[in-house]
């Protein structure tokens, strides 16, 4: 099997061994498809090399089935770390907290939009005024507006085109921050930026898993994380786009 390898001489601990953890944690829920981590260092990580092909309906619906499954595939609590990893993990070269919490709510404002938001504000891609819009959604979100009976899902926590490859043999997962959360996160991110056959996909996700009422209502809810992220690194026009998903946050509650 050929191989890829990862190389970052500047990691911070602990950063390809996050990335290990979420990537075998992901592989155990047996849906869908993992890269195979052969080695881990400090420095550098060795995957299966995943040799890609044009998208198709057929990969867009067995992988819509099978991320249901992973995500069925439970955690031990929302914002829970794959098994065996502390401290926080990692998505893109930023780290952010992986703290269990009781209730999704509480751990999504706190530990997946409000770190970043600081951040944004000294880039100068977001504003005084737009950062107070998202804290307001923020304390939304942490009262439990958004809060439902589902338990914490098996989420790959960056899932974005980038980091799904349509393989020879249907669609691999890379990349992933790994960790406990609510389901409907993950299909807002592949929202986010623009996927092939979304809508198959979530079609095939929805028989093997009916989503909840509203869900798609919530896809700006579930994209604070993502633009958060973005808002904090990638310039002024994700800060804005953040403040107008805090804005129909705020409007649904």
């Amino acid at each position: 099997m050929e191989q890829h390898v990862k190389t970052r001489r500047d990691a911070p601990a602990g950063f390809f061994a996050a990335e290990a953890a979420g990537l075998r944690w992901l592989a155990e829920a047996a849906g869908a498809r993992i890269a195979e981590v052969f080695e881990v260092a400090d420095q550098r990580i060795v995957l299966e090399r995943i040799a890609e092909t044009r998208p198709s309906a057929e990969a867009a619906d067995a992988f819509g089935a099978a991320l249901a499954a992973t995500h069925d595939a439970g955690a031990e609590a929302f914002g829970s770390p794959p098994p065996g990893w502390t401290g926080d993990i990692f998505i893109g070269s930023r780290s952010q907290p992986a703290r269990p919490k009781p209730s999704w709510g509480v751990f999504y404002a706190a530990q997946r939009v409000e770190p970043f938001v600081p951040i944004a504000v000294a880039a100068g891609n977001l504003s005084a005024s737009g950062a107070e819009v998202v804290g307001r959604a923020c304390a939304l979100i942490a009262a439990g507006a958004f809060d439902d009976d589902e338990p914490p899902a098996r989420l790959h926590g960056d899932l974005w085109a980038g980091n799904v490859l349509w393989g020879h043999e249907g669609v691999v997962l890379i990349d992933p921050a790994a960790h406990g959360g609510h389901r409907e996160t993950d299909l807002a991110m592949l929202a986010l930026f623009g996927f092939p056959f979304l809508e198959r996909i979530l079609d095939a996700y929805d028989r093997a898993h009916p989503l909840r009422d509203g869900w798609s209502e919530r896809v700006p809810v579930h994209q604070l994380h993502p633009l958060a992220v973005h808002a904090a690194g990638h310039g002024p026009s994700y800060g804005r786009a953040l403040v107008d998903a805090a804005e129909q946050t705020l409007a649904l509650g």
